[in-house]
């Protein structure tokens, strides 16, 4: 493959930025709304379209939505969300393992799934809930990991199976009734029964009635989804001559970065919520760049805030990104002589939704040299915002190409 003298690649994603028009916001969307000016500026002087992250046929999700801008085709890559996140927590996987993400989770007296984060649980008061399944829910193979807030592994270790099981996502059924979507088909009933210990460990522990006192998060049970073996797929330095680093604040875009070749690199102050230390993280691309060709740098608030169906919080999540995280970058990569910069969401997170979606999301390439488009003017952009992105005629049905377009140098 030609690299045409493409020197290094930073991409900003900011999860779930893009939504569909919001009757309260005069029917346009969080995005064309939030004041974006470093956003507006790299589309009107980059090369703005449309991207499809997730391929038809598999379910919209930040796993699939995001291997794809790693630059790794889902429907050939995709094993699975869980085994992705154990892979960055050092969690070892033989052949036959399966994980299992397991949140904690909130679910009212109705029975009704009313928090999926367990009201963003601190990472201290989970690990003391997930140090209590590991103790008390005693099956055959069965292993529990502490990751950060509400988000965590099990691994059923020689899974006896060839299929996994149906699950669903919690974030996908809020204010619904849970027991309407438990795991279902093969090995379903010991998910199902695990998933029942594991209100009884948390309404009986006394370990866990004194951390509700001190810490902040509502768990009431773990839910089980995201199964999928350990992935093995080359590495962006064998494909493109890429190395470098991951930037976020959880432990599904480490695991694909770790898959990819790529090394994490920690961020104090990163929560993966509206609190998370934006600056920070824009110093620890800007740092890495040094040595590095290739840093991937992820904010997940405004997803978070598209599952809260909190419009608010959306569009300061958006600016946010936009002031702190975009512009700092921007002004920092001036002291290199050659960067592709790439600016995108990895999927929509409708308020109205409250969950995922797979329609095309926008994405800017940008470098300062140059970025050629045969054909492209970019006449009519007004900004970063789904809209404009939709009217330039750009469309790239398979995101995964966007790596090498941008080490290919043009469209």
């Amino acid at each position: 493959m030609s690299n045409k003298g493409i020197g290094k690649i930073a991409i900003l994603v900011g999860d779930g930025m893009a939504d569909y028009p919001i009757a309260s916001l005069g029917g346009r969307t969080p995005l064309d709304v939030a004041q974006t000016p470093n956003m507006d500026y790299l589309a009107k002087h980059g090369v703005l379209g449309l991207a499809r992250t997730v391929p038809t046929g598999l379910a919209p999700g930040s796993d699939t939505a995001n291997l794809s801008i790693f630059g790794y085709d889902p429907a050939l890559n995709y094993t699975g969300r869980a085994p992705l996140e154990a892979l960055n927590m050092g969690i070892d996987m033989k052949p036959n393992d399966v994980a299992f993400r397991c949140n904690l989770v909130t679910i009212g007296d109705d029975g009704a799934m009313s928090d999926f984060s367990a009201n963003h649980i601190d990472s201290a008061f989970s690990r003391i809930v997930i140090d209590e399944f590991q103790k008390k829910i005693t099956r055959p193979g069965i292993e529990f990991f502490p990751g950060v807030s509400y988000r965590h592994i099990m691994i059923w270790r020689e899974y006896p199976y060839d299929d996994l099981p149906d699950t669903t996502p919690p974030h996908d059924i809020q204010g619904e009734a849970a027991s309407g979507y438990y795991p279902c088909g093969t090995g379903s009933s010991v998910l199902a029964e695990i998933m029942d210990l594991s209100k009884k460990v948390i309404a009986d522990s006394a370990a866990i009635r004194d951390a509700r006192s001190r810490y902040q998060g509502a768990p009431v049970s773990a839910w089980l989804w995201g199964a999928g073996r350990k992935p093995t797929m080359k590495t962006l330095n064998e494909r493109f001559g890429l190395y470098g680093h991951t930037i976020s604040a959880v432990d599904l875009i480490h695991g694909i970065g770790r898959a990819a070749g790529l090394t994490p690199l920690c961020v104090e102050g990163a929560t993966g919520y509206l609190d998370t230390n934006y600056t920070g993280k824009a110093d620890a691309l800007l740092c890495a760049l040094d040595d590095a060709n290739f840093v991937f740098l992820h904010v997940e608030s405004p997803d978070e805030s598209g599952h809260e169906g909190n419009i608010a919080h959306k569009i300061q999540a958006i600016e946010d990104f936009d002031e702190k995280v975009v512009g700092r970058v921007m002004k920092g990569l001036k002291k290199f002589d050659d960067v592709t910069l790439l600016v995108m969401p990895d999927h929509p997170t409708p308020i109205a939704l409250r969950t995922h979606a797979s329609d095309p999301v926008p994405f800017c390439i940008f470098r300062e040299k140059g970025f050629a488009a045969r054909g492209y003017r970019g006449e009519g952009v007004t900004g970063f915002n789904e809209v404009s992105a939709s009217g330039t005629g750009i469309h790239i049905e398979e995101a995964h190409r966007l790596i090498e377009i941008m080490r290919e140098g043009g469209l």
